[in-house]
């Protein structure tokens, strides 16, 4: 996005700041939507929607070379998203997220090829494996070395159970001998439920870049303590530009559910049309026995068509 409006100010001194800045640049950028879409609900549920968002950042350079940013998102209104880090060349960055962190794994629960969001978006509520998003959750970048970096994070679920907590860790590679390659691993410990709903949760993904085109494969798997918290899930796509401006993408997943006789089977074929500052966006989805149901209401169609614009 494009930032309508950057001023650059002295620092504040005394009690306004936390640490000593010798320059803060300060920067708002934004967006606006709208989109038509069906999501394969029981009921008819096609809708018009609109969303607008701004985003206010804040970032400074101490006299002893730390990098500090604070963020704050306003999505229609409201406070979306807030965070402040930390961030050095040599050692990496440090962010607390007050509001909407996600997880290590969260990050990068699909990371399949798609022209237009995830590959499973345009139905109600799908069921996959994913992480989980907090507020007052510490996240941990390290640099990047020889292309690989690694990310943590930390989530204390229950103030007064030091027991429920959520840790995460990510490690992404895009080794330099081999151009277009990049291939990740994240596992997740999840004892933010009570003492007897463990759960962890591993994926690994492959993603390669051939000319126009990119391909991905991912494979995911969840364990609990009943069959209900132990699922498995694969995914592959490829995406391929047309041109500058026009990208299609197709992608198909399958969940195995632990405690359902039936695949939940998804395919998706999306596309994305960029012209300056405007985006024509779509997505088609074709989802069968949702939630690993076989009921005829667990078989959906859903799609998504948007128009955006940036400024």
């Amino acid at each position: 996005m494009n930032n309508f409006k950057k001023i650059g100010v002295s620092a504040l001194a005394g009690s306004l700041m936390a640490f000593s800045a010798n320059a803060v640049e300060m920067s708002v950028s934004g967006g606006a939507s709208l989109t038509f879409g069906d999501y394969g609900a029981d009921t008819t549920n096609n809708a018009w929607s609109s969303g607008d968002g701004l985003t206010f950042s804040a970032t400074g350079e101490t006299d002893g070379g730390l990098t500090i940013t604070s963020s704050l998102v306003l999505d229609n209104g409201t406070n979306d998203d807030q965070s402040i880090s930390i961030a050095t060349d040599a050692m990496g960055t440090i962010t607390f997220h007050a509001l909407d962190g996600s997880s290590a794994l969260g990050a990068v629960d699909d990371v399949m090829p798609s022209a237009y969001e995830e590959p499973w978006f345009g139905v109600t509520s799908p069921t996959k494996i994913d992480g989980k998003g907090y507020a007052g959750l510490f996240q941990y970048t390290s640099p990047t070395v020889a292309g690989a970096t690694l990310t943590a994070t930390y989530n204390q679920a229950d103030t007064t159970n030091s027991d429920e907590s959520l840790t995460s860790y990510a490690i992404a590679w895009s080794p330099e001998m081999v151009d277009g390659l990049s291939v990740g691993y994240a596992t997740q410990d999840d004892d933010s439920g009570a003492s007897t709903a463990h759960v962890s949760e591993d994926t690994m993904y492959v993603k390669y870049v051939y000319g126009a085109a990119t391909m991905g494969y991912q494979t995911s798997e969840k364990e609990g303590n009943t069959p209900a918290n132990s699922d498995e899930f694969k995914a592959w796509g490829i995406t391929y530009a047309i041109s500058e401006d026009l990208s299609v993408g197709y992608a198909s997943s399958n969940v195995n559910l632990g405690d359902a006789t039936v695949d939940q089977e998804t395919t998706n074929v999306s596309f994305s049309y960029t012209m300056g500052g405007m985006s024509v966006t779509g997505s088609f989805v074709d989802q069968e026995n949702a939630g690993g149901s076989t009921h005829a209401n667990n078989d959906r169609k859903g799609y998504e068509l948007g128009l955006a614009f940036a400024f």
